[in-house]
């Protein structure tokens, strides 16, 4: 059964941090809070760990669409082409948020991502998502995780979550309950900004 940490937002403890980082590193599954959805997350850097969150998706790996968790922009160009100033003065203005921007990948993207061309970004407004990547040293992947009911789509609160996945996962993080509207996702790779889903984000930004 998965490890069931709370973890509170205003102020993380970074025993707990690390706890959550030490099962990252060693390959294993978490589900943690962002700013939207509680969210499905591994180290981008270990292909087993991709391997099962795809597999637990029902998707191919080649083939997913999962977005990359960053601290903040200062890494960005770890994984993507060089932007605009236009376009970069627009992250800065909505991240952290809760937005997903697509944007054109670079060389240094994981083996596994690299025919994809393009890479979703996530800055989440919340600071436990935050201090895991801050912590681990690189991005984690981002996919919500989805009820099967059709009146709920996203499941808010922990304890539910751990009960659905706790076989099927290392670590459920207790972040309080979740928001259950997903982020919103802009397309960046094009010469105009293309809105792909709405979700929480404005598009006022």
């Amino acid at each position: 059964m998965a490890q069931f940490i709370k973890i509170y937002e205003d102020n993380p403890n970074p025993k707990d941090i690390k706890k959550v980082v030490d099962v990252l590193k060693d390959g294993g599954l978490v589900i943690y809070p962002s700013d939207t959805v509680y969210a499905l997350g591994c180290d981008i850097t270990n292909n087993r760990a991709l391997e099962r969150v795809a597999h637990l998706k029902g998707v191919k790996l080649e083939k997913a669409n999962f977005s990359f968790v960053c601290e903040d922009l200062s890494n960005l160009s770890d994984y993507v082409k060089q932007i605009d100033s236009a376009t970069f003065k627009l992250l800065k203005r909505a991240l952290p948020g809760p937005y997903t921007f697509i944007l054109p990948g670079n060389n240094n993207l994981p083996t596994v991502f690299k025919k994809k061309k393009e890479v979703g970004i996530r800055v989440p407004d919340n600071s436990i998502a935050r201090a895991i990547v801050s912590q681990l040293g690189n991005p984690i992947i981002s996919t919500s995780i989805k009820d099967e009911d059709e009146v709920i789509e996203y499941t808010t609160d922990p304890e539910l979550i751990l009960e659905k996945w706790g076989k099927l996962v290392d670590v459920v993080i207790d972040g309080g309950y979740g928001g259950n509207v997903a982020s919103t996702v802009i397309d960046l790779t094009g010469s105009e900004p293309e809105l792909i889903r709405e979700g929480k984000g404005s598009l006022e930004i």
